[in-house]
């Protein structure tokens, strides 16, 4: 059985709508269908972001720890 549907109502700038519905007419699908897929596109950005922010946090991290110890490897 395919996932469960829940009906929501929200806005959007009219333009984009326009683009929105064209593209959907183009490809031949629904502007449901294109809505999904980038929610799901946004999701998987937004998750892939969060590890990187965690990296550069410990990046940042250790770079305060150890500068002293930088800057005479640089040396």
């Amino acid at each position: 059985m395919g996932q469960a549907r829940e009906k929501f109502a929200s806005q959007i700038d009219s333009s984009l709508l326009r683009d929105v519905r064209r593209l959907a007419k183009a490809e031949g699908r629904q502007i449901q269908a294109l809505l999904e897929e980038a929610l799901h596109d946004l999701l998987d950005k937004r998750r892939q972001e969060s590890p990187r922010r965690r990296i550069m946090d410990l990046y940042a991290a250790s770079h305060d720890r150890y500068a002293d110890l930088y800057r005479k490897l640089a040396k």
